[in-house]
């Protein structure tokens, strides 16, 4: 054969696998349905957010961390209660993944060039007991470059490996077959497509010019998940949360549409977990859009009022930065499909952080200078131009003018001014002390004991109606779709299970596809940064076993 290896999609988690392989002398053949300018998939528009246990960063802004805490934070977030089936291997590449995070992660990526943001970031804060769901302390690392800077190393190493003739990419190659031949896939077929030379993330055309097939020893399918493919997401919701929310905006390009998914299944490849995916509630709609339905998360600090869409203040724990599935499902329970923020200039300055590469020039560009002026009064300008430019956001001198303002965004008089401003007040009379019984205030007190939410993530704490802190701002945010949980059920090497629970002795999987490892190493829930991360992980565990197994 040709190739040793046949590697489907050039995102993260393909990039790792086809050059780890590729060092290990493997012949490498990268497919991918997107044109040169979108390597990196979805890793490149990321934040660069990466889980670390017991990092030096951590060490450094004195956060006292352990493998036992953060397996015991991981168990209280996944939630497993399919061990015996769907998550029989998730949980086992969960146990190793956490191990990789406290060892060789960083260095691993250290080695690489990849360096990280020093202030360590506090995600998915939990607000439950010891073994509940979150993280107990910061893990968050922040990628010095965000995305690109993630993924950078891995392109300029595919580039060199393709000139050593290790590696051949293909784009605008579209799997659309895998078959199988004495009891084996060594094929695959496709369709080649028109070259389009479209902007990073805008839809490209599907318009086919050719075919393909090419053989290898071994297949890995790294094609990503089905963030932007809505029919799928409704059709997968899970039933816990209730009906599907009518409207969504898309946290993805449109190209992550989970085809290999059911391409892998009709050869007989098995899914599980269907019905676990990771949607944000935090969403905005994008004021300068690439992409179809293009939206953007905002990463709050602890402080603004959450409010839903009849203007009821959300029960505890669910805080922004708390508990992304929790509050998905509080907002579900409502019969709506959006939200309230509501805080002032002094938060928004602070606590808004937006995800994203594009979003975060300075980091993103790793600009020490423009990273300083964060600090500055004044939003940084990617949020500025949300405030003046975003469809979501609304100032106001006052409640009245406020509310009247959100009535009119929503086109009716849902909200009433009375209701909304006895939240407000209410919320802000547990601002009178420095303790108190509110939940949410003694978190915002809790936070600041912290020196990265003091210096850049949390304010202040103080009364929403005081006009020094103003003026006054309510953003409506919508549910943003983004990640598959399972996926293809993998063993502890990679190898795509069968429906008869056999592994196929050839075909791997890594990355979202593969639930990130063994159809679900999440669960139910995400620490953050555990994405990305898990890219990398089976990336770099399934190019092990390959060579191990000499395919």
């Amino acid at each position: 054969m040709q190739y040793d290896v046949i590697v489907i999609g050039a995102g993260l988690a393909g990039l790792v696998t086809t050059t780890e392989l590729a060092a290990k002398g493997k012949k490498v053949l990268l497919l991918d349905q997107e044109g040169p300018q979108s390597l990196g998939g979805q890793a490149w528009w990321s934040f660069g957010g990466l889980f670390l246990v017991d990092s030096p960063e951590q060490r450094r802004m004195g956060i006292k961390d352990s493998h036992e805490l953060a397996w015991q934070d991981w168990l209280g977030t996944a939630g497993y209660d399919r061990l015996e089936t769907e998550d029989k291997y998730g949980f086992k590449w969960a146990k190793r993944y956490v191990h990789f995070a406290k060892e060789e992660k960083r260095s691993w990526l250290h080695e690489k060039g990849v360096r990280f943001f020093p202030v360590v970031g506090w995600a998915e804060r939990g607000g439950y007991l010891a073994e509940g769901h979150g993280n107990s302390v910061p893990r968050f690392h922040i990628t010095w470059g965000t995305g690109p800077g993630l993924v950078q190393p891995f392109v300029s190493l595919l580039h060199k490996q393709m000139d050593e003739n290790l590696v051949t990419y293909k784009p605008r190659h579209q799997v659309d077959q895998l078959i199988e031949r004495e009891h084996k896939i060594t094929t695959v077929q496709g369709s080649v497509l028109e070259n389009d030379h479209a902007e990073r993330g805008r839809e490209t055309t599907r318009k086919t010019i050719g075919e393909f097939s090419y053989e290898a020893a071994a297949i890995v399918i790294a094609s990503g998940g089905i963030g932007a493919n809505f029919e799928a997401i409704r059709k997968n919701w899970p039933q816990s949360l209730g009906n599907a929310p009518k409207n969504m905006i898309s946290g993805v390009p449109k190209h992550v549409d989970g085809r290999m998914l059911s391409i892998t299944e009709q050869v007989g490849g098995e899914i599980v977990n269907r019905d676990r995916m990771w949607h944000y509630t935090e969403g905005i709609r994008n004021w300068a859009p690439i992409w179809e339905n293009h939206g953007i998360r905002i990463l709050p600090g602890p402080s603004s009022l959450w409010l839903d869409a009849e203007g009821n203040r959300f029960k505890a724990p669910n805080f922004p930065g708390f508990d992304t599935l929790g509050t998905l499902k509080a907002i579900m329970d409502t019969g709506y499909d959006y939200s309230w923020f509501i805080l002032t200039k002094d938060i928004i300055e602070k606590e808004f952080a937006l995800s994203g590469s594009e979003q975060n020039p300075d980091l993103t560009g790793k600009s020490i200078a423009k990273v300083l002026q964060r600090i500055l009064p004044g939003p940084p300008t990617p949020v500025q131009n949300f405030i003046d430019y975003g469809e979501d956001f609304i100032v106001a001198d006052s409640i009245e003018n406020l509310v009247i303002s959100m009535n009119k965004l929503i086109g009716h008089k849902k909200l009433s001014i009375q209701k909304v401003r006895a939240q407000v007040e209410a919320r802000d009379r547990a601002l009178m002390n420095n303790f108190t019984k509110d939940l949410q205030i003694v978190a915002m007190h809790g936070a600041r004991h912290y020196i990265g939410d003091k210096l850049i993530r949390t304010a202040k704490p103080h009364r929403l109606l005081d006009q020094k802190h103003g003026p006054l701002i309510a953003v409506k945010l919508n549910i943003l779709s983004r990640k598959t949980l399972g996926g293809l059920q993998t063993d502890i090497e990679g190898k795509v299970l069968q429906k008869n629970g056999v592994p196929f002795d050839n075909v791997y999987a890594a990355g979202e596809v593969a639930g990130f490892g063994g159809g679900g190493l999440h669960g139910y829930r995400s620490l953050e940064g555990t994405f990305l991360g898990g890219c990398l992980f089976t990336g770099k565990t399934v190019a092990e076993s390959i060579a191990k197994n000499d395919h």
